[in-house]
């Protein structure tokens, strides 16, 4: 059958069953390894009886304080984990052990990387991957705060900073895994992660390529998006919003988004290959997978406070203009307070002419005055000068 614009229908599902195909191949092929990964009950319930013991005592001994060049070892055979490792050497970020922090964590004042040295030597591993991978946002002129920006692209920048951690993570996580450290992707397959491990792991086997042209990280960057790590972080940053009182640095709307595009553009570099976001810059600040907010709760509040900020700005507008120019209206000096300095004097020039001694007559009103006076007990001739 032909449609009205003259291709055949045959066609369209051939093509639609040809990407049903292709993405049904992807899916087997993973699931094939994802199979080799999976915990028994028994391997869980032994992993929280080890947390379980961390919680009791904390892990500080000399063994472990000396296990920092582990870290390292691991990291090294990971070709992007390298990267990122050497480039904060270049900078003179250190990694260092410190129980000052909850995990590890990213001291951009001291140079300085803190890894705590009691949690599990695969988590100090990967959150050491996502902490470097904050470190090289910083350098490339990324890593600017959300808040510095309009309510709309604040929570979009919030949102790609985030997504852009977890893309290193899983992506070095992958070259782990091709150099025999299974641990390291079972720790991403059995979390949080899992979803995003599946989508880089399934552009990688289909095409190995995919890793290096960017394809396969923007596949776990799309991921992100559609997961419920939206609500949460903008439920996170909108809080934020509501707690600052400094407003935006970009107090233009379109200053504000083209550098936001600049933004993305910068997150999408990488040590080596393609830039995986650039391409897809423009659509992303339009696209609403990626821009709309999910949750009513979190729309009703930035809503509020894009009104409230937009009512400020007004109010400051007007209050620091200078066209109420009209006699009688007089500007306060701190530009402030307006004030009708005509209501704060009485009576207008052209009563306190004409219609003053008609009312007053034979009383001494006083120009200027909000008090009237009347004489009362003046004799009969102020009575009906008065009622005349």
């Amino acid at each position: 059958s032909i449609l009205s614009d003259g291709s055949y229908l045959d066609d369209d599902y051939s093509a639609l069953e040809s990407e049903i195909a292709a993405l049904k191949t992807k899916v087997d092929a993973y699931d094939r390894i994802s199979s080799e990964f999976k915990q028994d009950v028994d391997a869980r319930l032994e992993v929280f009886i080890q947390d379980s013991v961390c919680f009791e005592t904390v892990q500080t001994s000399l063994e472990n304080q000396n296990s920092l060049d582990d870290v390292i070892e691991i990291l090294s055979k990971s070709r992007m984990a390298t990267s990122l490792l050497d480039f904060a050497k270049e900078n003179n970020v250190s990694l260092q052990y410190s129980t000052q922090t909850e995990n590890v964590s990213y001291d951009k004042k001291a140079g300085k990387i803190l890894i705590r040295p009691d949690i599990a030597k695969v988590d100090q591993v990967l959150l050491t991957i996502q902490e470097l991978r904050r470190h090289w946002q910083h350098r490339q002129g990324a890593f600017v705060h959300p808040l510095t920006f309009h309510p709309d692209q604040a929570v979009l920048i919030n949102r790609a900073q985030l997504a852009d951690l977890s893309v290193a993570v899983v992506r070095c996580g992958w070259e782990l895994k091709l150099q025999g450290l299974n641990d390291i992707w079972s720790r991403i397959e059995n979390s949080s992660m899992s979803d995003l491990g599946r989508a880089l792991a399934r552009e990688a086997l289909s095409d190995f390529r995919t890793l290096n042209n960017g394809q396969a990280s923007a596949a776990v960057f799309e991921t992100w998006f559609l997961s419920e790590r939206c609500r949460v972080q903008d439920k996170k940053l909108i809080q934020a919003m509501l707690a600052d009182y400094r407003g935006y640095v970009f107090d233009n709307v379109q200053t504000s988004k083209m550098i936001s595009i600049d933004l993305i553009c910068a997150l999408g570099e990488q040590p080596f290959g393609k830039n995986y976001l650039a391409a897809y810059a423009h659509m992303i600040m339009n696209d609403p997978v990626f821009t709309d907010i999910r949750d009513r709760s979190n729309a009703n509040f930035l809503w509020f406070i894009k009104f409230e900020r937009s009512f400020i700005e007004t109010e400051r507008e007007l209050q620091s203009s200078d066209f109420i120019n009209k006699p009688g209206v007089d500007q306060a000096v701190n530009k402030d307070i307006i004030e009708d300095n005509r209501n704060e004097n009485g009576q207008s020039r052209q009563a306190g002419s004409h219609l003053q001694p008609q009312i007053f007559r034979d009383c001494a009103a006083k120009r200027g005055s909000n008090v009237i006076h009347v004489a009362f007990g003046g004799g009969a001739q102020s009575r009906e000068g008065i009622l005349s």
